[in-house]
């Protein structure tokens, strides 16, 4: 019966030393998970005008279609330096790549980069 009573449990030591790592992560995961969501929804903005029957004929057609999705999902991004375009025949190359920066304690950031190509071919 000795054994069972010396077995009390986590000190208050152990209490703080693992509330202060869930705290950590936690606020890690706060400050990247909007930047993960933004790219998701860009990426679904981009993949559903295949099967919209939206009047996309050009690149600039395509950039102003994503530029209105962005607004409706309230994503602040610079399109032009995120995403390339290209055209060949009636198929859209597009090439998103950029990177967000989030500051997390003194010198050190998180960063998250985000690179992904889509063949396109809209209706």
């Amino acid at each position: 019966m000795r054994f069972a009573r010396s077995q009390k449990g986590m000190s208050l030591l152990g209490w703080i030393v693992t509330l202060a790592v869930l705290a950590f992560l936690a606020s890690t995961a706060f400050k990247l998970f909007p930047h993960y969501m933004d790219y998701y929804a860009l990426q679904k903005i981009i993949t559903k005008t295949e099967s919209e029957p939206a009047q996309i004929r050009s690149v600039r057609d395509f950039y102003d279609h994503i530029q209105k999705g962005m607004g409706v999902n309230s994503i602040r991004l610079n399109l032009k330096e995120a995403l390339e375009i290209k055209q060949e025949n009636d198929l859209f190359l597009l090439h998103l790549k950029y990177e967000k920066r989030e500051h997390l304690i003194e010198n050190l950031d998180l960063v998250a980069t985000f690179d992904k190509e889509f063949r396109i071919r809209p209706q």
